[in-house]
């Protein structure tokens, strides 16, 4: 990971100050190393460091390391701590009288969206292609097979996406809430940002995409950890002295 973000840094001819690093918050890793670049920035240790995220399914869903996973403590007196998010998801549904509806016109909006965003070529100068080798399995005989493919947009976008479609699709507990059409899909991806000093920036005549403002970490019971947003969300805006109405666009993740 390290040599590959030398190797974006130094193409974008910027000097490499600093090593690399891995952290691992889960859901928020790849944000955290945002966090933690422009905190470096800020405190002078570096002007430029590209931080990034990587999410693979492939490698975690049927080879997580069991060694030593659960505390027995915690465990009996604190179990909510190992649920997975469909069981929290499920929780969160019924303690805040969410409905299987609001979900599925919430997850088909969000298709839509990405959609028109990626119809409108919004995503084209984000996205890098890479070939990889793709699993192809056979619906008939199961047998896997392997070919290679070009990777050159989000898979995950599926733009013939409808409301009366998604209404369909059985929850995946029963008597749930929780369905293929509003969670998380399951996939693999990464994603890098080169974060700069406004000083670096200018020597260089960037114009920057965005501008790191503040930072916040709010805990709530790990029976909803969904609702995790609505605590540090208050947090930073108290931080900020800002407002709701003052920011434009939000992108919300549980993280």
């Amino acid at each position: 990971g390290w040599n590959i973000a030398r190797q974006i840094a130094l193409r974008a001819g910027c000097p490499v100050t600093v090593p690399g690093a891995t952290v691992n918050r889960f859901c928020s890793s790849g944000l955290q190393t945002i966090v933690l670049a422009a905190q470096r920035i800020m405190a002078g240790e570096a002007d430029v460091i590209v931080a990034g995220g990587v999410e693979s399914i492939s490698c975690v869903q049927n080879e997580l390391n069991q060694h030593m996973h659960r505390e027995t403590w915690l465990a009996a007196h604190k179990p909510e701590i190992y649920w997975s998010m469909l069981e929290t998801a499920e929780t969160v549904a019924r303690r805040y009288n969410i409905s299987r509806a609001r979900q599925d016109e919430y997850g088909v909006q969000s298709q839509q969206r990405a959609a028109a965003a990626a119809a409108a070529g919004r995503f084209t100068a984000e996205i890098v292609p890479m070939t990889v080798t793709m699993g192809v399995a056979d619906k008939e005989t199961s047998y896997i097979s392997t070919k290679e493919v070009t990777i050159a947009a989000d898979e995950g976008i599926r733009a013939d996406t409808t409301y009366e479609g998604v209404a369909k699709i059985k929850p995946a507990l029963p008597g749930g809430t929780v369905a293929a059409g509003n969670a998380s899909q399951f996939s693999d991806g990464a994603a890098a940002c080169v974060v700069m000093s406004d000083t670096a920036a200018a020597a260089r005549g960037l114009k920057p995409l965005g501008f790191f403002r503040a930072f916040a970490v709010a805990g709530c019971e790990p029976d909803e950890m969904g609702i995790g947003p609505v605590f540090a969300v208050r947090k930073l805006l108290a931080r900020t002295g800002m407002s709701i109405d003052r920011i434009g666009l939000w992108e919300m993740n549980e993280a």
